[in-house]
C-alpha cells in the first residue's frame, strides 16, 4: 500500500468513526442529562431510545429548506458544511497508534490551532448571511469569544510543545511515552494539569458549549446563528459542535494524556478511551454549570486565564532550560 493510499484510508476511517461517535453522543447526552436531572430521556425509538438520533435525521431530512428574504445565498449555503469540514480537519494530524496517523506534520500543533480558529468563520458567515439581527449578534459573540479564548489555548498548547521540543503531535506523544504523561503521577503535573484545565476550558469556549454558549443563548438570541436555519443545514451546525468537542477531546488526550500510550490494550483503544472519557466529562460539566454572561466570559479569559497561561508557559521554559 502506497503512503498516500494509507493516509487516505486512515483519514477515511477516522472521519467516519468520529461522525458515528458524534451521532451516538446525541443519544448519550440526552440520556446522561436525563439521569442527572431525574428524567427518563429518549426511550421510545429502539432499545432505551438508542435509535433516536436516526429518527432525528429522518425528521430533519423531511423539513423544508427555507432561504430567508434578502439573505446572502452563497454564504447561507456554504456556512453549515464548512463548519463540519473545519471541525473534522483536526483529525489529519492526530496519531491513533505509534504508526497510524494521516499526516505527520512537523507543525501539527500549529495546524490544529489554525483549523480550530477557522471554524469560527463559518459560524460568523452563517450569522451574517441570514440577514437576521439575532443571528448576527450570535455570530459577533462567537467571533469575540473565539478570538479571546484562542490566546490562552495557544499559550497552554505551547506547554507540551516546549517540553517535547516539537510541534509534531506524534513526537509529543512519543516524548510522553518515554518520559511520563503531562497529567499524571509525575513532577510535570504541576505545570501540565493547570495547562490541561485551561486548554479544555478554551476548547469549550471555541466550540460554544455550556457554560460558554453565549452565541446560542436562547433566552436572549432565540437560537443565535441557527435561528433562520432549517432541516439539514441546522443539523450540520449541530453536528459540527459535537464533532468539534470530540476532536478537542482527542487533541487534549494527545497533548496532555499520552495519546495512544497505556498498558495492556492496543494503542488505539487507549486513544479512543481517553477521548471518550474527556467527551463524557465535557457533557457532565455542560449539565452542571450555568451559562456565563458575556462580560463574565471575557473577564474570566483576560483577567485569569491569559495571565495564568503566560506564567505556566514561562515556568515550563525555565524548567526545560534548568532541568531538561
Amino acid at each position: 500500500m502506497t503512503p498516500l493510499l494509507h493516509s487516505v484510508l486512515i483519514g477515511f476511517l477516522l472521519v467516519n468513526v468520529f461522525l458515528v461517535t458524534a451521532a451516538a453522543g446525541l443519544w448519550f447526552e440526552r440520556k446522561w442529562a436525563a439521569r442527572m436531572q431525574s428524567r427518563v430521556g429518549p426511550n421510545m425509538v429502539g432499545y432505551a431510545g438508542v435509535l433516536q438520533p436516526v429518527a432525528d435525521v429522518v425528521k430533519l431530512l423531511q423539513k423544508e429548506d427555507i432561504l430567508p428574504e434578502n439573505a446572502d445565498w452563497w454564504l447561507f449555503q456554504i456556512a453549515p458544511p464548512l463548519a463540519v469540514f473545519c471541525s473534522l480537519g483536526g483529525l489529519a494530524v492526530l496519531p491513533i497508534t505509534p504508526t497510524e496517523v494521516s499526516v505527520g506534520l512537523d507543525v501539527g500543533v500549529l495546524y490544529l490551532l489554525a483549523i480550530g480558529a477557522v471554524t469560527v468563520l463559518s459560524v460568523f458567515a452563517g450569522g451574517w448571511a441570514t440577514n437576521n439581527k439575532f443571528a448576527l449578534l450570535g455570530g459577533m459573540r462567537a467571533v469575540a469569544q473565539s478570538v479571546s479564548y484562542e490566546v490562552p489555548m495557544v499559550l497552554t498548547a505551547m506547554v507540551p510543545v516546549v517540553i517535547a521540543g516539537s510541534m509534531n503531535v506524534s513526537k509529543i506523544v512519543e516524548w510522553q511515552v518515554s518520559h511520563h504523561w503531562l497529567v499524571g503521577l509525575s513532577p510535570m503535573t504541576v505545570l501540565g494539569l493547570p495547562a490541561f484545565v485551561i486548554f479544555m476550558m478554551a476548547s469549550l469556549a471555541e466550540a460554544n458549549r455550556i457554560p460558554f454558549d453565549i452565541p446560542e443563548a436562547e433566552s436572549e438570541l432565540v437560537g443565535g446563528i441557527t435561528t433562520e436555519y432549517t432541516g439539514m443545514k441546522f443539523a450540520l451546525f449541530y453536528v459540527a459542535e459535537y464533532v468539534h468537542t470530540l476532536v478537542s477531546s482527542a487533541v487534549a488526550a494527545s497533548l496532555f494524556l499520552g495519546g495512544w500510550d497505556g498498558p495492556g490494550a492496543p494503542g488505539f483503544h487507549w486513544f479512543f478511551g481517553k477521548t471518550l472519557f474527556l467527551f463524557g466529562f465535557i457533557y457532565t460539566a455542560r449539565w452542571t454549570w450555568l451559562r456565563f454572561r458575556s462580560d463574565q466570559l471575557m473577564r474570566l479569559c483576560w483577567t485569569w486565564l491569559v495571565p495564568t497561561s503566560l506564567v505556566l508557559l514561562a515556568a515550563t521554559a525555565v524548567w526545560v532550560v534548568k532541568v531538561g
